[in-house]
């Protein structure tokens, strides 16, 4: 089992992943936002095809599909996620008493509109954001639980 030490500097660890990532889909999403839906497709389609990998025909469908709309929704899903979980993970990491129901509310609508997604797109990356957004709410229970129990 665990000591609380141990998985303390879990939970820490995971808030610096999930603050790394938060700034790559940041990042992600500028780039987006600076590139064009043609230009991305474009692309996409010199990837796909000149790949013997075996995601490659996956990156041709995808490209086949990528519309202006979907372009539009990564775009700024990608910033609005990276932006607010680099909020709570400032907060967290700060300790700061509204970071920790901030967290559990935010994570929890992320993962029940990444789930409703999911149902739709079969995009497998939503099932491993969502499988981090659990990870990371059940070790800030913990770390809520220890905080609540010093104060």
């Amino acid at each position: 089992m665990m000591s609380q030490v141990q998985i303390h500097r879990l939970f820490v660890l995971s808030l610096v992943l999930k603050g790394f990532h938060a700034l790559a889909e940041i990042g992600g999403a500028l780039s987006l936002y600076l590139l064009g839906t043609n230009e991305i497709v474009r692309w996409l389609y010199r990837v796909g095809t000149n790949s013997r990998e075996p995601l490659a025909p996956v990156i041709v469908d995808f490209a086949r599909t990528f519309s202006a709309g979907e372009h539009d929704f990564y775009a700024f899903y990608l910033l609005s996620h990276g932006a607010v979980n680099f909020a709570l993970v400032f907060g967290l990491l700060r300790h700061k008493p509204w970071a920790y129901p901030a967290t559990f509310a935010v994570l929890s609508a992320f993962i029940a509109y990444q789930v409703y997604r999911y149902v739709y797109t079969q995009d497998v990356g939503l099932i491993a954001l969502t499988i981090v957004d659990l990870a990371v709410m059940g070790l800030t229970w913990n770390e809520y639980r220890l905080h609540r129990a010093r104060t």
